[in-house]
């Protein structure tokens, strides 16, 4: 895949990214911090260029889409968007008309489309919220009561799990790290007698600091340019020089959050969105650095998980 290629594909997420029509600030700020984490990553995309490019409509969908000949480009750049409309579990009528425009731009065969949307709707419609009961003992939730031990091993094997989830070729195995997030959040709320539904556990998750679009577009980014997705080509695209940097992040996010989860549900949920955010920045620096201690279970749990394994994961 050429410069060029990944800089089309990376774009139309941007583009994805903004489809619902929000001007939120702080969206467009977060996206910005990915665009240029993702430049320290890679010579091959200036991501903080394309970021600009992309705000200040100087690149095109039309422009990007038409960069992509060849159909299982095109099929990634479309799964891509779709996933990144997706992150908070529903469309707007914005991101449905993107979508649709997106696939006629793309000359996309409607067969391949529908299967597409199959695929990650399929994955959405399991990520409905339900109290957890992961099929791998390894990321079993704690149960009402449970120590603070407990809670500590919980939270790590929810961490090496999403650090091994980032690894995988597969893309739509970035979507399974936010609802494990989500239901790792649960646990912890129920462990403190605390029954939680799916609106006020985004909210938690978004007021900490951990971006949902934006979590979908870095995870994405970094596979992309590390060249982990082969499906695009049917081979590797060189060396995967972001896969520590992709462990290293999805698990020190997940193991920062539910940190953070712990001490907010036992002080009585009495922390503000300041706090929570400084909580949520303290911790993640040290988590980043347990990746290192940790790298081995995360590669071998990243060899032996299959595509049926990460659905069961995600279903009641």
């Amino acid at each position: 895949m050429t410069p060029d290629q990944q800089k089309a594909i990376l774009a139309i997420a941007i583009h994805a990214a903004f489809a619902d029509g929000a001007k939120d600030e702080s969206e467009r700020d977060e996206i910005k911090r990915i665009a240029d984490n993702l430049a320290d990553t890679t010579t091959a995309v200036d991501l903080s260029r394309l970021y600009q490019d992309v705000l200040l409509k100087r690149l095109s969908l039309a422009a990007v889409s038409g960069m992509l000949s060849d159909l299982g480009q095109r099929q990634l750049a479309y799964e891509m968007a779709l996933c990144v409309c997706e992150a908070d579990g529903r469309q707007t009528d914005g991101e449905r008309r993107f979508l649709d425009e997106l696939k006629r731009l793309l000359e996309l065969p409607s067969a391949e489309a529908t299967l597409i949307e199959a695929e990650v709707g399929a994955l959405v419609e399991q990520t409905g919220f339900v109290p957890p009961t992961p099929a791998r003992p390894a990321a079993q939730p704690a149960s009402v009561g449970a120590t603070a031990a407990d809670l500590d091993q919980s939270i790590l094997n929810y961490a090496l799990l999403n650090g091994a989830l980032e690894v995988l070729p597969q893309s739509w195995a970035s979507m399974a790290i936010i609802p494990l997030q989500i239901k790792m959040v649960y646990a912890i709320g129920q462990a403190h007698g605390v029954t939680l539904d799916q609106g006020h556990i985004k909210e938690f998750i978004a007021a900490a600091g951990v971006g949902l679009t934006s979590q979908y577009l870095e995870q994405f980014g970094r596979k992309l340019l590390g060249g982990l997705l082969g499906k695009a080509a049917g081979k590797s695209f060189g060396k995967i020089g972001s896969a520590a940097t992709g462990m290293a992040f999805s698990f020190a996010t997940t193991y920062a959050l539910g940190q953070v989860a712990k001490r907010y549900y036992a002080g009585g949920r009495t922390m503000d969105t300041n706090l929570l955010r400084d909580t949520f920045n303290s911790l993640l620096g040290p988590a980043k650095q347990m990746q290192a201690q940790y790298l081995p279970q995360i590669q071998e749990k990243a060899a032996t998980l299959s595509a049926g394994e990460i659905t069961s994961l995600l279903r009641a």
